[in-house]
């Protein structure tokens, strides 16, 4: 398998999609929806449900992005535990939580059946488990939060798993699906009746008002409202206070023996997560984990290494098939961000999924059709993009900030990585100083060079070399660029800027299948 394929999520590569176009030039639709993952696609087709013209424009192709990324659980469990929850929203404020993921898992549930979409749908259980007596504990007491706000929970000590551990909480009724082969079948009948999906097309700038007007490279869409169902909302600075990205990791491959289907995930720091899923016919095991802040480390490609050790060494699988890496947006007090954003009349968000954006991005489609329809939702107060809970995630926020300010003045003072263009090895990046200047510095397998300043366009952080992935990551608010400097990430729209280098730099020719 080469390394391409390697690097590319077990969904992409197993339901090809079709090319849906460019926005071919100006346009008025009644809503816009900014990004095509499954907060936008699922925005999008309750709107039109409801009869609205709805555009909606992806930057890339459809499907590439996050959506393309997850390991896709549907779940009731959270990241942030139950017992966080009640303290900090109280019994209401975490019921409402759970009630709104299981309402979720229940509108996909819906979808499906209504559309007929053939995507493996499959109801399953869920166990959290303990390997240690620490892990035990916390695990007991989560067991009781989790009855508490309502869930079908209870204690286990027996676990599908083919290693031992001390225990688990079962969930019932979760599930899992192909979530690819369930949006290509959404966009499928979105497309239509006034409605459309333009990929390739990267918003520009948000002009709230009456209308609002999207500018995008390839024209301006005029519309009633817009939602941004994008990863990190466009330049919001105060919303990204509350926004912390962060890298996780991803491998798949062939089971030798059947594993009982369900979703499972460890009690570690980070945590692992493990789901299986048919493909053509054949078992795969998926495992995720390894996260860590974007833009922190430069060796990204050790967490691949240790999370194909963990899968081989635990469970009978063949060859690693798969694996890839994903952006996870961590919500300051541990819930999503879904409503009107700050000083916006039409203009709505959707932000902070965490790791269960296949249900809070099903989730903010739900809430935000009510919103723009002007329907009363009962989970819109819970998940208002506006809140500021100032005991919940109070020392998160303080700490993600301070690092953020810190990096922001820590990069510029920094010593380059290297001094010569010979240090930069092929297929490599690195920030150099050249003329008094830093530039950062990526080198094609070819030999050739190419050079862009290091600071993000967003706020002007500095951008730090990711070599697994080979891109250009901002630690600050987690904008992500090509070697060559283009956005594959926001918050940034702007390309990172193009620098010189002498001629002799950049002789050598490209070579194919470089940039990823």
């Amino acid at each position: 398998m080469t390394d391409e394929r390697i690097h590319k999520s077990l969904w992409t590569t197993s339901a090809p999609g079709r090319s849906f176009g460019v926005l071919p030039g100006d346009m008025t639709v009644d809503v816009v929806v900014i990004g095509g993952g499954i907060a936008g696609l699922t925005t999008a087709w309750l709107l039109k449900r409801a009869g609205k013209r709805v555009a909606v424009v992806e930057m890339n192709r459809l499907l590439t992005g996050q959506t393309g990324q997850t390991t896709a659980h549907l779940t009731e469990l959270l990241d942030t535990p139950y017992s966080t929850l009640l303290s900090d929203f109280g019994e209401k404020g975490a019921r409402m939580a759970a009630a709104s993921s299981r309402a979720s898992i229940e509108q996909i549930a819906s979808i499906i059946e209504e559309l007929g979409i053939d995507c493996g749908f499959q109801r399953v259980p869920l166990f959290r488990y303990a390997e240690t007596e620490s892990e035990l504990r916390e695990l007991r007491e989560e067991v009781e939060a989790a009855k508490e706000v309502g869930l079908l929970a209870r204690f286990v000590e027996d676990v599908p798993l083919p290693y031992p551990v001390k225990g688990a909480l079962r969930l019932e009724d979760q599930a899992l699906f192909h979530p690819r082969q369930y949006l290509l079948a959404l966009a499928e009948r979105l497309v239509g009746d006034g409605c459309h999906i333009f990929e390739e097309t990267r918003a520009v700038e948000i002009r709230d008002g009456v209308p609002c007007r999207v500018v995008t490279d390839h024209g301006t869409i005029i519309a009633e409202d817009v939602v941004e169902a994008t990863t990190t909302p466009l330049n919001r600075v105060f919303l990204h206070t509350k926004l912390y990205p962060y890298r996780t990791y991803a491998v798949a491959a062939p089971l030798e023996r059947p594993l009982e289907a369900g979703l499972y995930y460890d009690s570690q720091d980070p945590y692992h997560y493990i789901r299986t899923q048919r493909i053509d016919g054949v078992d795969h095991l998926i495992v995720g984990g390894e996260d860590h802040k974007v833009g922190s480390e430069e060796d990204t490609d050790k967490h691949f290494q240790a999370l194909e050790a963990y899968t081989q060494r635990r469970f009978p699988v063949g060859p690693i098939s798969h694996r890839w890496s994903g952006q996870v947006i961590e919500p300051a007090d541990g819930l999503a961000y879904i409503g009107r954003n700050s000083a916006s009349r039409h203009t709505w968000v959707a932000t902070g999924f965490s790791g269960t954006g296949m249900t809070w991005g099903t989730l903010a489609g739900m809430i935000l059709t009510d919103l723009i329809l002007g329907r009363q939702n009962p989970y819109a107060a819970l998940y208002d993009a506006t809140r500021v809970k100032v005991k919940a995630g109070a020392k998160d926020f303080i700490q993600e900030n301070a690092d953020v300010a810190f990096r922001f003045v820590a990069d510029r003072l920094s010593r380059p990585d290297a001094r010569k263009l010979s240090e930069v090895a092929p297929g490599e990046g690195k920030i150099l100083e050249v003329d008094g200047q830093k530039v950062a510095v990526y080198r094609e397998t070819g030999g050739a060079c190419h050079a862009v300043s290091p600071v993000c366009t967003h706020l002007g952080c500095h951008v730090h070399w990711n070599n697994a992935e080979r891109s250009w990551d901002c630690p600050c608010h987690g904008a992500r660029y090509s070697p060559t400097g283009k956005v594959l990430n926001g918050p940034a729209v702007k390309d990172l800027a193009s620098r010189r280098l002498a001629p002799e730099a950049t002789e050598a020719q490209p070579s194919d299948g470089d940039e990823r």
